[in-house]
């Protein structure tokens, strides 16, 4: 099948020429998958600067929530921008306090919050882990491996997706005690209630033999942890941490910035458990593809902070501010329930395929957060290391934007506002792409 919305080679010659000139001038540092170069998009659309149309599954990783360039969220941001661009967080405008607000009306906490505004995920991060400390007094924090969090120091500190983040930067900030996620896929632990031997590790391990728990400020988990490989935790694993931090007073962060506003189908993931934080981490999603981020607290928590305890130039900017507005009506206008309808459409999409190919081991997500992991066979659940990076590469030539996260899942989280035939089609490309890839002989180079 040849998709007619390829028009040239890929990349074609516009986007060589662009990629040449790149090179030369900016930071090899990226990890770029494939050479697109993008000229426009309209909602799960995406256009290459030579007129190549995508179906777009990625959305600027799980950024463009509702789509490219939602025209109302386009006219918040120039309605703003008529205004003024910027005015430091030394001042106050209505649309910080807006947001604040509403982010009040929608926070799971179960009572009033406040929050800290930010321009990324990894600074929203790092102002929780301030808070924590400075409310606490503690020095110490509990993390997760496969956990991805951020790149600056305090962040970084966290994150063990890939080793390759931290390599060259050690040591990073000091504290930090790692345990394993639970994986119901790929066990970690012994026995088969991975969240409940998860919770007796830091209990009867980390907590009896290396960290004292009356040091830890705070434990820091993804609801659905993203980096690692879209794992979603069994029932009970993330109430029993509620339980944990409450026993000895350590405060509890979810960080949503990947897994939160509409992306699950519920506008935060720790929603479909029930369980409230004490500090949550926003990004992503909340801007449309604007830079912004948030640490939201318990107003008892974050009260507490004393003035210029921590502060930022651009935290709160204008623009950011109205496409957070606007994204957070539409989701709350129906791209929420979308997601969830959607996304359990797709996941049954996936099944099916599934079904036909014995390289898929597991399908696995929530809403339109959705991983698809690939292994050598079924029996051995050996990651599919290299079948995934071709399988990549092949949707690419194809027409199809992807992902990939832990050792070998393709990770889906398109825009929230797609349609069953969006998912057709990129169920169809994908199908298309993983016979090429076993074609190749992709399948037994790991």
């Amino acid at each position: 099948m040849k998709n007619t919305h390829i028009k040239t080679e890929l990349p074609g010659p516009r986007a060589r020429a662009l990629i040449a000139r790149d090179n030369a001038v900016v930071s090899p540092s990226y990890a770029r998958d494939y050479p697109f170069v993008m000229s426009h998009g309209r909602g799960a659309e995406v256009w290459d600067v030579d007129g190549n149309r995508f179906l777009d599954f990625a959305a600027g990783i799980a950024v463009c929530g509702t789509g490219h360039s939602h025209p109302a969220v386009v006219q918040a941001v120039k309605d703003a921008a008529e205004h003024f661009l910027h005015i430091s967080s030394d001042f106050w405008h209505e649309g910080q306090i807006r947001l604040a607000e509403r982010i009040n009306e929608i926070a799971p906490m179960q009572g009033p919050v406040m929050s800290f505004l930010a321009q990324s995920g990894t600074e929203s991060v790092e102002a929780a882990l301030k808070l924590a400390r400075h409310v606490t007094g503690r020095p110490r924090f509990i993390g997760f491996l496969g956990g991805f969090h951020g790149r600056t120091m305090g962040s970084l500190a966290f994150t063990s997706s890939k080793y390759t983040q931290q390599k060259g930067f050690f040591p990073t900030m000091p504290g930090v005690t790692h345990v394993p996620y639970p994986n119901e896929f790929r066990p970690l632990y012994a026995g088969s209630d991975q969240g409940r031997a998860a919770l007796d590790y830091i209990e009867e391990v980390v907590f009896a033999s290396n960290v004292p728990p009356a040091e830890v400020a705070a434990v820091l988990v993804e609801p659905i942890q993203g980096e690692g490989g879209y794992l979603v935790p069994p029932d009970g694993f993330l109430q029993g941490l509620r339980a944990l931090c409450d026993r000895h007073g350590i405060l509890l962060i979810f960080d949503e910035v990947q897994s939160g506003v509409g992306r699950t189908g519920k506008m935060f993931a720790c929603e479909h458990w029930g369980v409230v934080p004490d500090i949550m981490t926003l990004a992503k999603g909340l801007g449309s593809g604007l830079p912004i981020g948030a640490a939201v607290a318990k107003k008892a928590i974050m009260e507490r902070w004393p003035r210029g305890a921590h502060g930022n130039t651009f935290g709160g900017n204008p623009l950011c501010c109205a496409a957070a507005l606007a994204t957070i009506d539409l989701i709350e206008g129906g791209y929420r329930e979308n997601a969830a309808r959607i996304g359990d459409y797709f996941m049954r999409r996936l099944r099916l395929l599934a079904d036909k190919y014995p390289v898929i081991g597991e399908v696995r997500g929530k809403g339109l957060m959705i991983g698809m992991e690939l292994v050598t066979d079924k029996a051995s659940k050996t990651p599919a290391r290299a079948l995934c990076e071709t399988l990549l590469n092949r949707a690419f030539q194809n027409g199809l934007l992807l992902l990939s996260c832990g050792a070998s899942t393709l990770r889906f989280m398109p825009p929230l506002m797609i349609g069953e035939s969006d998912v057709d089609e990129a169920v169809t490309l994908v199908e298309l792409s993983l016979r090429q890839a076993l074609a190749a002989g992709a399948a037994p180079k790991n």
